[in-house]
């Protein structure tokens, strides 16, 4: 069983809150303030981002070598291949990039590592098939990979072929790849919010002016970075917020075929959040790698008619249900595995492993297995030569990068971000590196920042509770990480009927504070044994539209005794 104990923890705003502006409500204020918007421009600025504010993208490191060095293979016609990643990020940014190079006249080749069978990043493996597949190559450029590829680089540089980085991964400790140019933010101070998209954008707009286009309209690439900027879980702050916001509103009358496509399959009408891109956009597009099949999905973001698109939205349709389906079989045994050797209320991490999973799916697996327990999780598929490649999910407070260097020899390889991360492992040092990163785990957090917690922007009563008061609400809009959906907290409340099940667990439920009655969804609710009223309940909200018929929704994060 999981974890039910949570700790509230009721946020306090800085002193520096705006007391008023203009129109917006109070509870506004205080919500961007604890975001750290504490100006009335800056107010201005976060609530209606303009594009006009974007930055000079030479600010990004080495961006000038890199730009003058893709204008010479432009002008010399010389062969360009993209490598990039097979999840959502390195997709869009594969497109993204031939898309630019067209406009110049490039005819570039493509190249997207399988999952399976080479991993993530340039490998020795994937640079021998790229080169068996496409002859010599004048000018190599990675997205959404190639930072901590050394020894790779140096061998596609030692046969004479020019390389260029185009990457927001953390650096190696051993150092930068020497080629024509990194361009990763990490190499500087600024935009280390960036998703692998968003810096191909920056490029993007460097050529551009650099070398003017006048028939290329770079805001049409903005639906594919908010969707890779959404999916990657990267900060939604300063210029990622800038660019996911006009994204988002360009999604619906997008151009590209295949988006249009995958809206379609996935019943988008109308306006589109985060949320959407998040859990039906995102999923769709990183199954095709999942199921090692990721040139499907970058067909169908290049697809040039309707009937191409159908057809390739349908076939990534197909790939999500499969991975769903190796999802549940997964996540059944994991539990089972759980259930025989695991204390969730002592063991500070989560490492599984098997012989029979697909390592397509492991990286889900181990983001719900974290949610439900609380733990930093690893789960690791394994092949039959007694290597496993795993992916990382992790709690607030504990750096999976840190956390992998700390167990560094037990691993053969790992790397990637705080929260997420993966790595490869031989099955015999499965135990010694759950030991080892417990340990790590134990070590460097408290026992009470081991309890799950939930952050409370803010109480508020019922009444506040109105569509003119979501209208403004949102405005926070886009949420994602940095910028979470805010959650509120109502005291006091009583139940005006018995809850009413519903499927999967769901629970229906019809509230009263003061003379104010509220109805709500608490997803999973019917899995908790909830307390006698009166309650305190945390919620977030949202806008429901049924049968052309607007609402606020109430939907419950947690509930516990009343407390005074």
């Amino acid at each position: 069983m999981a974890i039910k104990r949570v700790k509230w923890m009721l946020k306090k705003a800085p002193e520096t809150e705006i007391q008023s502006h203009g129109e917006l409500p109070s509870i506004l204020l205080h919500l961007l303030a604890q975001r750290g918007v504490e100006s009335k421009d800056a107010v201005d600025f976060f609530l209606q981002p303009k594009l006009q504010d974007l930055s000079d993208p030479f600010e990004l490191p080495n961006m000038l070598p890199a730009v003058e060095r893709i204008l010479e293979a432009v002008d010399k016609d010389e062969r360009v291949l993209i490598y990039g990643d097979y999840d959502v990020d390195g997709i869009t940014s594969v497109t993204l990039m031939l898309k630019v190079l067209a406009e110049y006249g490039v005819d570039a080749d493509f190249y997207i590592p399988k999952r399976g069978e080479e991993g993530y990043g340039l490998s020795e493996l994937a640079i021998e098939r790229l080169l068996e597949q496409f002859g010599m190559i004048d000018l190599l450029i990675t997205v959404d990979c190639g930072t901590a590829s050394i020894d790779e680089i140096k061998t596609l540089t030692n046969k004479g072929i020019d390389v260029i980085v185009v990457d927001h991964h953390e650096m190696s400790e051993h150092g930068c790849p020497e080629c024509i140019a990194v361009v990763n933010p990490k190499l500087g101070d600024d935009f280390q919010y960036l998703c692998a998209a968003g810096v191909v954008f920056k490029l993007a707009h460097a050529l551009m002016k650099t070398r003017r286009l006048h028939d290329f309209d770079l805001k049409e690439c903005l639906e594919m970075v908010a969707v890779a900027t959404i999916s990657d879980i990267v900060p939604l702050i300063d210029e990622n917020r800038l660019l996911v916001r006009h994204g988002l509103s360009r999604l619906p009358m997008t151009k590209n075929k295949g988006l249009i496509a995958l809206q379609k399959i996935a019943e988008m009408k109308g306006r589109v959040t985060s949320m959407d891109v998040g859990f039906r956009i995102g999923p769709r597009i990183n199954a095709a790698g999942r199921m090692d099949e990721p040139e499907e999905a970058l067909k169908l973001l290049m697809a040039d008619t309707e009937a191409i698109a159908s057809e390739l939205g349908n076939k990534l349709n197909d790939f999500n249900v499969e991975r769903q389906q190796f999802e549940k079989r997964i996540r059944e045994e994991a539990m089972a595995m759980l259930e025989q050797r695991f204390d969730p209320v002592n063991d500070p991490v989560i490492v599984l492993g098997s012989r029979d999973w697909h390592p397509g799916v492991v990286g889900i697996v181990a983001s719900r297995l974290m949610r439900l327990y609380y733990k930093p999780t690893f789960v690791i598929a394994i092949d039959d030569h007694g290597v496993g490649k795993g992916s990382g999910r992790s709690v607030e407070g504990v750096s999976l990068v840190e956390a992998i260097r700390d167990s560094d020899e037990f691993l053969i390889s790992g790397g990637g971000h705080e929260m997420a991360a993966g790595l490869s492992i031989h099955e015999d040092n499965l135990d010694a590196f759950r030991e080892q990163f417990g340990k790590y785990v134990l070590e460097n957090t408290s026992k009470e920042e081991r309890i799950p917690r939930i952050h409370v922007d803010a109480e508020i009563d019922f009444e506040v509770l109105s569509l003119e008061f979501l209208d403004s609400y949102e405005l926070l809009q886009p949420f994602g990480s940095k910028n979470p959906q805010p959650v509120f907290m109502s005291k006091g409340v009583w139940l005006t009927e018995a809850p009413r099940r519903l499927k999967n667990q769901h629970l229906k439920l019809f509230m009263r504070q003061g003379v104010v009655e509220r109805d709500a969804i608490f997803f999973g609710g019917g899995d908790r044994d909830l307390p006698d009223p009166p309650w305190d309940v945390a919620f977030t909200i949202d806008r429901n539209t049924f049968r052309g018929v607007t609402s606020l929704q109430m939907v419950i994060q947690d509930i516990r005794a009343a407390q005074k």
